[in-house]
């Protein structure tokens, strides 16, 4: 069974992916990580993330740099939208997550395109959103006790700008799949996130 689940920065997807692959015993990938690994090396390289060349290099990223505790951080998660939108760098990372979905058994990823472009024939489909608002509180939250210091309006302000630069991009852009179900979190705690993502995962394979 492919499970692919979609959404925004901050929507919950990641937290929701990684429970439903503990729940329904499947492997997870983050993709966002990849692109993530991709503009911390165009970092790294000294490179500009929105020049494709400079981007396509940053491909060759070495698989320690998954590792790396900076790929959690804003500054690198901007780099990531940023690289994203080059169809070159996508192309490049388009089959490692088609082998990773392809695997005996199923797996469960995450990203912005994944039952749009990497895995079309996922057998459920979740679309994972949340209001920029409380997106970007949850993103204080977790910058507090991290203990960085950044204003809430900025956060707001780079999410609303990575909702835009993912919509809008040519290539894949960020949309759910006509056939997803869409879960809104904006209200939701953690566990009743998950409890629902579940029963709709449930309720798709009863289907």
């Amino acid at each position: 069974m492919i499970i692919a689940v979609d959404g925004p920065t901050a929507s919950g997807k990641g937290t929701i992916s990684k429970a439903l692959a503990a729940h329904f015993g499947l492997p997870h990938l983050d993709t966002g990580l990849l692109y993530r690994a991709v503009g911390r090396q165009v970092a790294l390289n000294g490179g500009d993330p929105d020049d494709t060349v400079d981007a396509l290099a940053a491909t060759a990223f070495p698989d320690e740099r998954l590792a790396d505790q900076e790929l959690r951080t804003e500054q690198t998660g901007g780099f990531a939208s940023r690289v994203s939108v080059h169809p070159a760098v996508r192309h490049a990372l388009f089959e490692r997550q088609r082998a990773f979905a392809e695997q005996p058994g199923g797996a469960v990823l995450d990203g912005r395109d994944i039952g749009t472009v990497i895995a079309p024939e996922a057998d459920v489909k979740l679309f994972v959103t949340a209001s920029v608002q409380s997106r970007a509180m949850r993103r204080w939250l977790e910058m507090q006790d991290r203990e960085l210091d950044l204003e809430l309006r900025e956060i707001e302000a780079d999410i609303a700008a990575r909702d835009k630069r993912d919509i809008e991009r040519k290539d894949a852009p960020l949309r759910a799949a006509p056939d997803a179900f869409v879960l809104d979190t904006s209200d939701l705690g953690k566990e009743a996130a998950i409890a629902a993502a579940i029963e709709a995962v449930e309720q798709a394979k009863g289907r």
